[in-house]
């Protein structure tokens, strides 16, 4: 093979690592499919916006209705990559390679690939209940707001 049409081993455990990691911005697609990967592209404005709602709350407090929009989107954008990364790493060696490294001679991926499934459920939980707990609390004292007190009488 020339080193034109040559590809480059890709690893397992390091796209699962990268994707739990930096996964939010796209990087892990970037990793495994090129630059030319037109979904890796869609990956850091909803993080951004997101990024960018934390801040907002920061700043202006928890009664900005905008960061409770925004806020979300990161949370998802977490959940999103550390899914990827938990598919990346469980996903069998030989299936691994058939897809990603096909007429390359596979390689043991080892308790990497593990570690960073077992870091991906712990954030990717946390970080989902998170979002979930967030979401509902700001829509529910939203629809507390928005409905007039009435007497207990009537």
């Amino acid at each position: 093979m020339s080193g034109a049409t040559k590809s480059h081993y890709k690893s397992k455990t390091i796209a699962a690592w990268v994707a739990l990691l930096l996964g939010s911005f796209g990087l892990h697609r970037l990793y495994l499919y090129g630059w030319r990967d037109r979904l890796a592209w869609l990956h850091p404005m909803p993080t951004l916006a997101g990024l960018y709602g934390v801040q907002r709350m920061e700043l202006l407090g928890q009664d900005d209705r905008l960061s409770w929009l925004l806020i979300p989107l990161l949370g998802l954008m977490l959940v999103n990559a550390t899914l990827c990364a938990i598919i990346y790493g469980l996903k069998p060696d030989e299936k691994w390679d058939a897809q990603h490294n096909p007429g390359q001679a596979g390689r043991p991926n080892g308790w990497g690939a593990i570690l960073a499934v077992i870091a991906s459920l712990l954030i990717g939980g946390t970080c989902l209940m998170a979002t979930i707990a967030f979401s509902a609390q700001r829509y529910f004292e939203s629809q507390v707001e928005a409905e007039p007190i009435k007497p207990l009488g009537e």
